[in-house]
C-alpha cells in the first residue's frame, strides 16, 4: 500500500530520503491550507544527524487565510514507518486534505491539539 505524505521541510531533502528510504523519491508540489509554520528544536542527535540541522519546521493550526507550501511524497508502509520514527515526539502524524483536494498524512505539532479549539477565522 501507497502512503500520500506532505512535506514542508527535511523529507524532500536527497539526503534524508537517501538515508530514510534508500532512495530518491519524487514529490508533487502542493499546499496545505488553514496551517502555518513555525520552528522547532531537534534533541535527537540521530536526526540531527541525518537532517544536518537542530532547527525543523514544523506544522501548527493557522487562520483560514493561512497557506504551507510544500510537497507530497508517495511512501510504501515500510517507508511510512521509517518517516514515524524519524519524526520525533515533537510531531504527530495527522489526516489532512490538501490544497489540490487529495488526502494525506501530515506530522503536525504534537501539542497542535490544544490549539485546534481556537477561533481559525
Amino acid at each position: 500500500m501507497t502512503h500520500r505524505v506532505f512535506s514542508y521541510g527535511t523529507l524532500r531533502q536527497a539526503d534524508v530520503q537517501s538515508a530514510l528510504y534508500g532512495r530518491a523519491v519524487p514529490t508533487v508540489a502542493d499546499t496545505l491550507p488553514g496551517y502555518r509554520l513555525d520552528q522547532v528544536r531537534i534533541t535527537d542527535a540521530a536526526v540531527i544527524a541525518t537532517s544536518g540541522s537542530d532547527r525543523h519546521p514544523i506544522l501548527r493550526p493557522g487562520t483560514a487565510h493561512d497557506v504551507v507550501e510544500g510537497a507530497y511524497l508517495e511512501l510504501a508502509d515500510e517507508e511510512l514507518a521509517a518517516t514515524d520514527a524519524y519524526e520525533v515526539d515533537d510531531y504527530v502524524r495527522t489526516a489532512v486534505v490538501l490544497g489540490s483536494g487529495l488526502d494525506a498524512w501530515a506530522y503536525l505539532a504534537a501539542d497542535a491539539g490544544r490549539e485546534v479549539g481556537r477561533d481559525r477565522s
